[in-house]
């Protein structure tokens, strides 16, 4: 149980009031059992978390700060080959009928704006990411 020799009890459970997330709360409920003798592979089928994953939580405590070891870190992700300024216009086409841009259609499907977005940047997009960014700009609105 060495892991957290250096991680106080009472360190643990203030974080556990003061934090707003069930995934933070789980990780310092986690931490909290560890440091009380329950070991990795009953914490496993107890939270139906791999114990790889447990183990990636316990050195987090270790490395860093309690209110940094529950929170996870920046995924910055791929960036997009639309720039904001081409993003924005995608969206303002939306708003527009799409016979205005040369489509026999009344309306927008994620087909439509993929197709748009093809001819218009190529840049070529699943019909899932499509209809990530028509919900974006519905949000927009």
């Amino acid at each position: 149980m060495d892991k957290l020799d250096g991680v106080s009890r009472a360190s643990l459970r203030a974080e556990l009031d003061a934090v707003e997330s069930a995934k933070a709360a789980k990780r310092l409920m986690v931490a909290l059992a560890y440091k009380d003798g329950v070991p990795v592979s009953t914490l496993s089928e107890r939270y139906g978390i791999p114990e790889s994953t447990l183990y990636y939580w316990l050195d987090r405590f270790a490395a860093e700060s309690v209110s940094a070891a529950v929170e996870d870190g920046d995924r910055p992700g791929r960036p997009s080959e639309l720039d904001d300024a081409d993003r924005e216009a995608v969206f303002g086409a939306l708003a527009d009928s799409p016979e205005a841009y040369g489509f026999d259609a009344a309306s927008w499907t994620p087909e439509l704006v993929r197709d748009l977005i093809e001819r218009e940047y190529g840049v070529s997009y699943s019909l899932g990411h499509v209809r990530r960014l028509i919900r974006e700009a519905d949000a927009e609105e």
